[in-house]
């Protein structure tokens, strides 16, 4: 609207009434005149165009492509403010994929609901909760997936790695059972309940899960509440460990994660919902079987 002010600002016509016919304010408008553009946003507007320019041309290219377009033109930029105005303004590759709001789409469940968000059981190894969480170190992300038993809430297994592949879910499966084996406890026929991640729907899973004769079972897409027992022990070890504190390297991190498990969590933390007892203790004095256990 301004230029068109200063437009009508040649024929004459005062610009009190010009503002108040376009129904703008006077100070802005003289604000405008002074510096109509920065050079900032001038700057911006040339780097768009070139980009533009060269996705008009070739719209099979990514931001990366079109940024060394915008350079032959004589607009360099950093990649990063490439990236920045192409997805603001939606320029990408035709041959790209389709960019979603919420990321990735989780994948088809690969077992049932068996669970319906009943997180009880009358003795251990009845029902297990598995999820995984992840926590940024100066060297990186590192990531934990753990196994609870909704019987006693002791974390059963759990793995931890730098990468968020399907080999973190089976190796804190074979922890887990690795663990109530050396218990003498058997874990035939035990459910374990996860979300539809892909760790958890990978083949390799699945494989040790009909390999220890245990039940896969799987809640819902963006239901959280289907697996809000595995978030509470989350929760927690965000609270006491993770967040605590700037972690420099992940194996400061790991230690960490590993000592308030085993000696806070399942030692010291006593649960009202276990009598206040801590989950160690409920199973010793719950399980005869679990005598052995501690």
């Amino acid at each position: 609207m301004y230029p068109l002010v200063r437009e009508l600002a040649a024929g004459g016509i005062p610009v009190a009434v010009r503002c108040r016919v376009l129904k703008i304010a006077r100070q802005p408008y003289y604000r405008w005149l002074a510096a109509p553009v920065t050079d900032a946003e001038l700057t911006a507007a040339y780097r768009a165009n070139a980009l533009f320019d060269a996705h008009r041309d070739d719209p099979e290219f990514g931001y990366r492509f079109l940024l060394d377009e915008a350079r032959e033109a004589g607009e360099p930029m950093a990649e990063r403010t490439a990236w920045r105005i192409c997805s603001d303004l939606g320029w990408w590759s035709v041959f790209g994929k389709k960019r979603g709001r919420n990321g990735k789409k989780p994948g088809p469940p690969v077992h049932d609901d068996l669970v319906e968000r009943d997180f009880t059981a009358d003795a251990p190894n009845t029902l297990w909760l598995s999820d995984i969480t992840e926590h940024w170190t100066r060297e990186g992300k590192l990531y934990l997936c753990a196994i609870k038993d909704v019987y006693s809430n002791r974390i059963v297994g759990y793995s931890i790695d730098s990468r968020m592949k399907s080999r973190i879910a089976v190796a804190a499966l074979d922890n887990a059972v690795a663990r109530r084996n050396a218990e003498g406890v058997d874990v035939a026929g035990c459910v374990l309940h996860t979300d539809r991640g892909s760790q958890f729907r990978s083949r390799k899973l699945v494989h040790q899960l009909n390999r220890h004769d245990m039940v896969g079972s799987m809640g819902r897409v963006g239901a959280a509440g289907d697996n809000a027992a595995m978030e509470s022990f989350f929760s927690l070890l965000q609270k006491n460990v993770l967040d605590r504190r700037t972690w420099n390297t992940r194996e400061e991190l790991r230690i960490a994660i590993v000592t308030w498990i085993e000696r806070t969590y399942h030692r010291r933390r006593r649960q009202a919902a276990l009598g206040r007892l801590t989950p160690v203790e409920y199973e010793l004095i719950m399980t005869p079987a679990a005598t052995q256990a501690a």
